[in-house]
């Protein structure tokens, strides 16, 4: 298993040595979000801007004018907060070819303290006009989404975790923008349908395992991308569900379940939906495990969330 954030370092490393217009501009975290990586093999192309996450965007932006494809590494709550209104004004609205490799996002940050978590990085991306937002489930799935986004010619955000999880995919996957992916089917008729994002997927991989093996069946679609989506091919996988669960390391004030929610509503499902994540309240600091299971998203408090909508909760 290998971390997001030096897939991240890797493959654009390895783009960059047949695209001379990908350049990356640094927050001081380039040992923590894997640009170091970069920086090594294109000093050239590499501006460390310092602890000035405002001014990082301002840079981003006049080299795009310039034909340069730059992407901004810093830990996802310094893009998405700190700098907000420079990537508002300066790349949402004039549609400019910058990328937001946004590291150390969700929960589980390295106990660097609740400061530097970002929960809400989600419902702030996917308010801003022109943003692609994108949250990868492995580290198949970010290699992927790079090399996607190093061509698209637009707005990304790239939510990476800081640590490697268990792998959903294999070498043989294809990203496609705004297609929800069906990770299981649960037969013709699931009792449940859960969709989850980002690296939760992996766990709720895990979780849905667990269930399955007590004779229930559950269908799981995976959403890699949350803005823009493919509501059609959503609709899909959830018409006819009487349960629908979204799970998702993120709030769940204007996240996945949101999005979720409005497919639903918009096409007057009768579904009940159950939305687990985080809740609107600040999270603390802590080791990973313990932080999964105090939020309840951990595999094993997700099963039982699962459990409850399928009325047959087992005690823990």
């Amino acid at each position: 298993m290998k971390a997001q954030r030096a897939v991240w370092g890797d493959t654009l490393t390895e783009l960059a040595e047949t695209d001379d217009r990908i350049v990356v501009v640094d927050g001081d975290l380039a040992t923590s979000t894997m640009a170091v990586t970069f920086a090594n093999a294109h000093p050239e192309r590499f501006v460390q801007a310092g602890i000035a996450e405002q001014n990082m965007v301002g840079i981003a932006f006049g080299m795009s004018t310039l034909g340069y494809r730059p992407w901004l590494s810093s830990f996802g709550v310094f893009l998405t907060n700190r700098a907000l209104d420079q990537v508002r004004m300066l790349v949402s609205q004039t549609k400019a070819p910058v990328r937001l490799a946004a590291a150390y996002t969700g929960l589980l940050n390295g106990a660097s303290g609740k400061t530097h978590q970002d929960i809400e990085d989600l419902s702030v991306m996917r308010a801003l006009p022109n943003m692609t937002v994108l949250a990868p489930a492995d580290e198949t799935e970010a290699e992927a989404m790079i090399r996607w986004a190093a061509d698209h010619d637009g707005p990304v955000y790239l939510r990476l975790a800081r640590d490697a999880v268990a792998d959903v995919f294999d070498s043989g996957y294809e990203f496609r923008l705004g297609a929800p992916v069906l990770l299981r089917a649960g037969g013709d008729a699931p009792e449940v349908t859960v969709v989850s994002t980002g690296v939760q997927t992996s766990r709720t991989v895990d979780a849905i395992t667990t269930i399955e093996s007590g004779g229930r069946s559950v269908r799981h679609v995976h959403l890699p991308t949350i803005k823009p989506l493919d509501e059609d091919a959503l609709w899909q996988h959830l018409a006819g569900a009487t349960d629908v669960v979204t799970v998702e390391e993120h709030s769940v004030v204007g996240g996945l379940g949101d999005v979720v929610a409005a497919v639903l509503a918009g096409r007057a499902s009768g579904a009940r939906l159950t939305k687990v994540g985080l809740a609107d309240a600040w999270a603390e600091s802590g080791p990973n495990d313990f932080l999964l299971e105090k939020y309840g998203l951990s595999v094993d408090r997700v099963a039982d969330r699962i459990r409850d909508v399928l009325g047959e909760r087992v005690a823990a």
